[in-house]
């Protein structure tokens, strides 16, 4: 018999680190369907027991406002865990404890980890977790879940409630005369006609129409619309009341009870201080340095760089030892197989395409390291909270920083749970202008991309570019927004608040989990879906195949150049390595040019090819050849395609290049390529269209107009920038 047991808490109270603490590397990571949150579930065995762990997204409150908030109700209504670990941060009890009184209002078996109870101390914060106990009526067991102190009794108490196998019981909280007789009247409706009661206590249910929670009121409408109409009735008859007689909502008023419910309970022996609360505590004085509004931006700026840097120098080695791997067994493949379709696949498709992102795994995995360090130790909050001050410049909410920072604004997210995370912006403006313009940012798809062009033209200076680029995604993405407010989405920006969590020490452990984690999703991309394209693509360019008389002319080529040379010659041919005599290189030199002109005319001929030659009058504007099309082409569907795309294009039909040099090197050696080009195809990679899976995303969170509108609209902004760095750099010299 296995135990369910769940993880609820506020964002930054230690949840994932007590997580990692619990499971170690026994975790995997999904998605909820239908909906972009991460989903991570580990197993342990304590006292005999084994034990399912759920680590529910971090959310404040248990009202469906957002994804996060959402996807955790549900998950406790749907999956009735039989016991739940809220975890609370002791430094900051009153604020977290808003969750736990929630949580006890919908009567889920409930233990409390009073988490960080040593950053308390250190502020003077004693806290009476036994008294705490008694009035809540759970186990408050006190931790430090990233030394991992408390854990072991912290098990044991989950372990013994859930044995307990008590009904949910929920806690009751008046909510002052006028609302409670709205509650007792609609109490009488769902007990009499058991409405929603297979899913919430009907106390619960009644709250949720107070605070007009959408996700329970359509629920609510689908189930029962009789009584979801007499419900409402009563809800709007209690708005009114106290809009006249208080000038406030339900709402707000539910919220004011809990937090004296909450500190009436602190008040009563829970909690006592040494000295002043208001003494700068650590956290305070560290930010007095880095969220200065003149020293913070340019430590900020300073950090990012380092990070670019350390990313770049240490995975330097790793990369070429992947990149000449990569290249010697597709040596060794072509030794092996005979030439043919089947080689051609291996080598070009699956090879060449395939390895030319997992060429890139270590420097995603550095990367991600650096952003694990900067998010747990609390400073990317740090960072939304400064950028709110250039976001209301451009009609932006506060709040959009972190769909912005999700979706690679650092480096190495992903648009579609930064478009998901617009869902915590209230202004449906501000949402929209978030969402459409997150996918500007410098994804993970994105990355390899710009490593391989950076790394190819502009070796001597990577960080340099990386940060450039970086800058760069940051200001169109924001001036775009500024369009959009200034347009078809104006009004004036709302209030930002945001909570700072204090600074921490990351865990190494923690680190890694979350490094991995990233890591592991990029790999598993390149090894499914990045492995189709890849397929899909070479059978694009390699078929139709060329047509049997043109093969003819090049063999006939081939006779004339061996017929001329004489047997003499044509025997010297067969020789390994590069000491021919001088003649024997000129004729082995001229049949390999034939080859690789027969190579490029089939796949100039294929599927792939034809498109590609179709659109380059046009895409020549930008500097971009047919190659470079097809590869464009495929980021449509996702962005790491490209890579893979040009390793394959370039792989069967470059000239003069020799098969076992990396894909860099091939794209130097083009004459189609310079420094100029370079930096147009990276320009529009950037702002063009995003991929597939995030359009469909901007499809469910909008509509089908808006996918349409971001699809076109970035394309053509794109490669209106891409046409004019080309342009402009080609005039003066500069390629």
């Amino acid at each position: 018999m296995q135990l369910k047991m769940a993880l609820a808490g506020n964002p930054n109270a230690g949840k994932t680190t007590l997580f990692n603490q619990l499971t170690g590397a026994r975790q995997h990571v999904g998605n909820y369907p239908g909906i972009t949150v991460d989903h991570k579930e580990g197993r342990l065995s304590h006292g005999g027991e084994t034990i399912i762990v759920t680590d529910l997204p971090g959310t404040y409150s248990m009202t469906a406002y957002s994804a996060e908030e959402l996807v955790a109700r549900d998950y406790l209504v749907n999956n009735r865990p039989q016991v739940v670990i809220n975890i609370v941060d002791a430094s900051n009890l009153e604020r977290n404890l808003y969750l736990t009184c929630q949580l006890l209002e919908l009567g889920v078996p409930l233990v409390v980890a009073l988490n960080m109870v040593d950053v308390a101390e250190s502020r003077g914060i004693e806290i009476n977790s036994a008294a705490l106990s008694r009035h809540l009526q759970v186990p408050v067991v006190p931790i430090v879940a990233r030394s991992g102190l408390g854990t072991e009794a912290l098990l044991d108490a989950a372990i013994a409630v859930a044995r307990e196998n008590r009904p949910w019981t929920p806690l009751t909280i008046s909510y002052g005369d006028d609302l409670d007789a709205a509650l007792a009247e609609m109490l009488a409706i769902i007990s009499d006609r058991r409405f929603l009661a297979d899913t919430y206590p009907p106390r619960y249910t009644a709250i949720k129409y107070l605070e007009n929670d959408q996700q329970l009121v359509e629920r609510g409408e689908k189930t029962d619309a009789e009584a979801a109409r007499r419900l409402q009735m009563l809800v709007d008859k209690s708005t009114d009341h106290t809009r006249r007689t208080l000038d406030v909502y339900p709402e707000a008023i539910i919220a004011d009870q809990r937090y004296g419910y909450i500190k009436s309970l602190l008040r009563q022996g829970v909690i006592s201080r040494k000295y002043d609360a208001d003494r700068l505590y650590t956290s305070d004085r560290i930010d007095k340095v880095l969220t200065n509004r003149l020293v913070g931006p340019l430590i900020m700026l300073a950090i990012l760089f380092a990070l670019y840097q350390f990313t770049f120098s240490w995975s330097e080695v790793p990369v070429s030892w992947l990149e000449n791997g990569f290249s010697w067994l597709g040596d060794k493949v072509e030794e092996i197989l005979p030439e043919g379709i089947l080689r051609s696949l291996v080598i070009s498709g699956v090879i060449d395409g395939v390895g030319g992102v997992l060429g890139f795994v270590p420097l995603i995995m550095f990367m991600f390291f650096g952003i694990a360090v900067l998010e747990d130790s609390g400073y990317l909050a740090r960072v939304a909270f400064m950028m709110d001050r250039v976001f209301r410049i451009f009609g932006l909410h506060g709040s959009s920083v972190m769909p912005f920072i999700v979706s690679g604004g650092i480096a190495g997210g992903c648009a579609v749970p930064g478009v998901m995370a617009t869902r915590t912006l209230r202004s449906p403006k501000e949402r929209m202008a978030t969402l459409l313009t997150v996918p500007f940012m410098n994804c993970g798809a994105k990355l390899p991309v710009l490593a391989l062009l950076i790394g190819a033209f502009f070796s001597e200076d990577r960080a340099q570019y990386m940060f450039f680029f970086t800058m760069l995604a940051w200001l169109v993405a924001m001036l775009a927004a500024k369009l959009l407010r200034s347009t078809v989405l104006r009004g004036a920006p709302t209030p930002f608040v945001m909570e700072l969590p204090p600074y921490r020490l990351p865990t190494v452990r923690g680190l890694l989990i979350h490094t991995w984690e990233r890591t592991y999703q990029y790999i598993k991309k390149a090894g499914t879906v990045i492995l189709g394209i890849s397929i899909l693509l070479w059978a694009m360019m390699t078929f139709p195949h060329l047509p049997d008389a043109e093969q003819a002319e090049f063999a006939a080529k081939r006779q004339a150049i061996l017929a001329e040379a004489g047997a003499e010659i044509v025997a010297l041919l067969d020789q390994q390595g590069d000491d021919l005599p001088v003649e024997a290189a000129a004729v082995r030199e001229r049949l390999a040019a034939i080859d690789n002109d027969q190579a490029e005319a089939a796949l100039r001929h294929s599927l792939a090819g034809t498109i590609g030659t179709a659109m380059e009058p046009v895409s020549r504007l930008a500097g971009f050849d047919w190659r470079t099309d097809i590869a464009l082409l495929g980021g449509f569907a996702a962005k790491e395609v490209i890579v893979s795309t040009l390793g394959t294009a370039y792989s069967m039909g470059e000239v003069d290049v020799e098969e076992s040099q990396s894909l860099s090197e091939r794209l130097k050696a083009d004459d189609n390529w310079n420094r100029v080009v370079a930096v147009a195809a990276m320009i529009f990679i950037m702002f063009y269209s995003p991929c597939f899976v995030t359009l469909v995303c901007i499809a469910k969170e909008a509509s089908w107009k808006w996918a349409a509108f971001s699809m076109g609209f970035n394309t053509i902004f794109a490669f209106a920038l891409a046409v004019a760095v080309y342009q402009l750099g080609m005039f003066f010299g500069l390629g």
